[in-house]
């Protein structure tokens, strides 16, 4: 084997070139590609228990949650999302020294760029926090992972948006533009989806409809007080008349209430 002195140039060339948009790229495919595969294990293997509800109205498609906390998807979902979590470090740590490259004699857009960097690491670990502690296991840690990914992911496209139109507005370069309108489009369709997400996980835990959830349409007071006016069509004078002031919450049958549900007796 050919020996190489320490310090030659032979020594400090890289090993490997790899354009930075060719990284973003497999960065950006492999949560996308493994949430694929999830999804339609999930959906081909263990249906009924990707599909299911807390209120066990018909589902369509399991939720993300669901899909990547069953077996094998969620070693699938944990590969996919290790690989991808390191680039995202790195590439965070890129673009703040980028940040203080252009704004070296700013102040302000240096903290910005510093509270984006800090940002782009809180994204990263609630996806690792949500992405590694399944639903089924720590539920609370979970949500917290998420919502930490999500409130993170927003905010640093907000700041990120702000910055690139600050390069815009002193640079003449169409590349840069194009960069920045291309953020900001971006930002607003992640903001627009976050919010009918939202909307949609409220609506599934308030009115349970079908492919979401769907609530019962009595409350459980009211089924108490059904099987109480029941007992008393069915035991008569054994349940009398003043009964349900013992309890404050039911109301008195009325006589031809009982007639639907005593049964009629023949000698």
């Amino acid at each position: 084997m050919q020996q190489v002195p320490y310090g030659s140039v032979d020594r400090d060339k890289p090993l490997i070139r790899l354009p930075f948009t060719r990284l973003a790229v497999i960065t950006v495919c492999l949560p996308l590609l493994g949430l694929i595969a999830c999804i339609v294990l999930a959906l081909l293997y263990h249906y009924n228990d990707a599909t299911y509800t807390h209120c066990q109205v018909p589902n369509y498609l399991p939720s993300i949650s669901a899909a990547i906390s069953l077996t094998p998807e969620r070693y699938i979902w944990r590969f996919s999302i290790g690989l991808h979590s390191a680039p995202r470090f790195l590439v965070a740590a890129a673009y703040l020294s980028f940040y203080r490259g252009r704004f070296s004699k700013r102040l302000m857009e240096q903290l910005l760029s510093g509270l984006t960097f800090l940002l782009a690491l809180s994204e990263n670990v609630g996806l690792l926090l949500l992405t590694y502690v399944s639903s089924n296991e720590t539920y609370s840690v979970h949500k917290s992972g998420f919502v930490l990914f999500i409130g993170s992911s927003l905010v640093h496209m907000l700041c990120t948006c702000k910055l690139w139109s600050l390069i815009a507005k002193y640079s003449l370069s169409a590349e840069e533009m194009m960069s920045y309108r291309q953020k900001f489009r971006l930002f607003l369709f992640n903001g627009f989806f976050c919010l009918l997400a939202a909307y949609f996980y409220k609506r599934h835990n308030t009115y349970c409809e079908t492919g979401s959830s769907e609530a019962p349409p009595w409350s459980a007071e009211e089924e108490t007080n059904e099987e109480l006016n029941v007992a008393q069509c069915m035991l008569g004078p054994l349940f009398p008349e003043g009964t349900a002031r013992q309890f404050p919450h039911h109301k008195e049958v009325k006589p031809t209430s009982c007639q639907a549900t005593t049964p009629s007796s023949h000698i």
